[in-house]
């Protein structure tokens, strides 16, 4: 066997392939042997059917098998051992192969096209520094979080009078149609200039409106009648709500009721403890947000400092026939810009990870997965109790070969390892900022920060 590497330009190669008889002609040897041992023809014994009845009847099947078994192995073989960039699958020559004479075989010649991404070199330490950020929390910040958490967990009061925000809870009727049901109507979704209607009513009052002329929108009518939105068109003239009921939704209280189910029982017990957690989670949440940005703005370094050409209109043909149906030619032109920002990642990770002997092994898979089922199910720190459930969870979860969420897996924690790696070598500008710089930020804003 021999293959052959012939560079087309610095992003295209074909790999040509030769067999010989002696490659293959003992592997169909072998392969019939087998099929004589294992096939039931009438007239013949079980296990003794001849080798030349084999060959007649299944000798040219077992023949493309066994090579196109070959050429495989050959290829990827080929592409591992010399450390080839290839990008998407290789692609055979088609007019070669349909001229090969499988009738007369002898020696076959096969060619593959490839893509290939051009050469380069990852050199952490030239990298360029990357502004890490800290941010900057106030008092205000953390009057904020509170106030909305007062909202969150707020309390329904019964008010004799409505105000606007109010929820109103009444019959609504049409007499002409003989419509009636029992609802609630949110004030806030009742235009501007339909509000008075329903602030300063009481208990037992009965309000009358247009039903088309009186919401925001077709939604808030559906919500009010529980007719499908479909059917809202339908709806006309003049609705009568008899109110039944007003509730209010005030912010919690400030004490150990609204502490507790903020944070838990027993976790703080006055008001100055409870400031101080809310600041620690306030700050533990922007800190992963900065460290996403981080993420981020170290893959834009790797991508801005590192030149990778690829073969664009190579890739396209690639996609376009491995995703025949789902995506148009035009589809994939408009999302190739990403799809090639993100192959060049990979290879630049992939590279580190070659040259650093970065590997991932099942115990790190297994408890990155354990971590997940515990955030998904609100368990914090270790419960004894509940280990024995969370590792079944686990591996049931990396079992799934449908979804293939051991792949998923394994590609997020051989990423975050790639990453720590890049971050423990590449130098970073220390910043603090306020929160609205950072906002800007990670929506890709320009900032002076």
């Amino acid at each position: 066997m021999e293959v052959l590497l012939e560079k087309n330009s610095p992003t295209l190669a074909s790999l040509k392939v030769t067999l010989t008889k002696d490659d293959y002609q003992p592997k169909v040897d072998k392969t019939i042997k087998d099929y004589s041992k294992r096939v039931n023809l009438k007239g013949f014994r079980p296990g003794k059917v001849p080798s030349h009845v084999i060959q007649r009847m299944y000798g040219k099947s077992i023949l493309v098998d066994e090579v196109n078994s070959l050429l495989s192995n050959a290829v990827s073989n080929y592409i591992r051992e010399n450390k080839l960039q290839v990008v998407g699958d290789p692609v055979p020559d088609r007019d070669k192969a349909e001229a090969v004479n499988w009738d007369n075989p002898n020696g076959f010649e096969f060619s593959y096209n490839l893509g290939v991404a051009s050469d380069f070199e990852v050199n952490l330490s030239e990298l360029p520094a990357v502004k890490r950020y800290t941010i900057h929390v106030d008092d205000n910040e953390l009057t904020k979080t509170i106030d909305s958490l007062r909202e969150r967990f707020a309390e329904n009061a019964h008010p004799e009078t409505s105000e606007a925000g109010d929820m109103v809870f009444g019959e609504l009727k049409q007499e002409s149609s003989e419509f009636t049901t029992r609802t609630a109507i949110p004030t806030k979704q009742v235009k501007e200039e339909s509000q008075a209607k329903f602030i300063g009513i009481k208990k037992g009052d009965v309000i009358t409106f247009d039903i088309q002329d009186t919401f925001v929108d077709e939604a808030a009518i559906a919500h009010v009648t529980g007719k499908k939105k479909e059917d809202i068109e339908t709806l006309s003239g003049e609705y009568t709500l008899i109110v039944e009921d007003i509730t209010r939704q005030e912010p919690s209280e400030i004490n150990q009721e609204f502490f507790d189910k903020v944070l838990g029982p027993g976790q703080v017990e006055n008001e100055e403890q409870f400031n101080e957690k809310v600041l620690e989670i306030i700050k533990s949440n922007y800190e992963r947000e900065t460290e996403a940005l981080l993420r981020r703005d170290i893959e834009q370094a790797l991508l801005n400092s590192i030149s990778i050409d690829l073969p664009g209109e190579f890739l396209k043909d690639w996609l376009e026939r491995t995703n025949e149906g789902k995506f148009t030619r035009e589809q994939i032109e408009e999302q190739f810009e990403d799809f090639q920002k993100s192959l060049k990642l990979s290879l630049i990770k992939n590279k580190i990870a070659d040259k650093e002997s970065v590997k991932v092994e099942y115990p790190e898979i297994l408890d990155f997965t354990r971590e997940m089922v515990k955030g998904q199910f609100g368990i914090y720190g270790d419960d004894d109790n509940m280990k024995e459930t969370i590792d079944r969870v686990a591996q049931g979860y990396l079992a799934d070969k449908e979804r293939d969420n051991y792949t998923n897996v394994f590609n997020q924690v051989f990423d975050n390892k790639i990453l720590d790696l890049i971050r423990s070598q590449v130098a970073t500008d220390e910043q603090t900022i306020e929160i609205s710089e950072f906002e800007k930020l990670a929506k890709g804003e320009t900032t002076e920060a």
